[in-house]
Order: C-alpha cells, then sequence, then structure tokens
C-alpha cells in the first residue's frame, strides 16, 4: 500500500527545489520553522487544508500536483 505522506512529501520536495526554494524559506513564508517543514517533506507530519493551500500558493502548483504525480 502506498504512503500518502511520503508521496506528498517527495512532490513538494520537486516542486520547492523546482522554484530553487530552500526548506527555510517555504518555512518562513509558512510561519514555521525549517526542522517543522522538513517533517512535511519528509512524511512525518501530514499537511492541514490550509498548509495544502499555502503551499500550493507559494509554489505556484495546484492540489493535484501534490497528490497525483
Amino acid at each position: 500500500m502506498m504512503d500518502i505522506s511520503k508521496v506528498v512529501g517527495n512532490n513538494i520536495k520537486l516542486a520547492r527545489k523546482a522554484m530553487k526554494y530552500t526548506q527555510s524559506q517555504v518555512a518562513d513564508f509558512l510561519h514555521m520553522t525549517q526542522q517543522q517543514y522538513s517533517r512535511f517533506e519528509n512524511g512525518v507530519f501530514q499537511l492541514n487544508y490550509e498548509q495544502i493551500f499555502a503551499i500550493c500558493d507559494i509554489l505556484e502548483i495546484t492540489p493535484n500536483d501534490i497528490f497525483f504525480k
């Protein structure tokens, strides 16, 4: 069975790198620490709806890009 947290984290990581942002930069946009943000990319923590839409806005992607790649 697929671990959706890992898939989402990897897709966010790829989108962040495509925009040439560091984890710290995205974390600052989200008003959290780099360590907290890193846990999303590593699939340790799951994003809530607000965080999903905020990340999509920051990285110029859609929720589909996060969940289906």
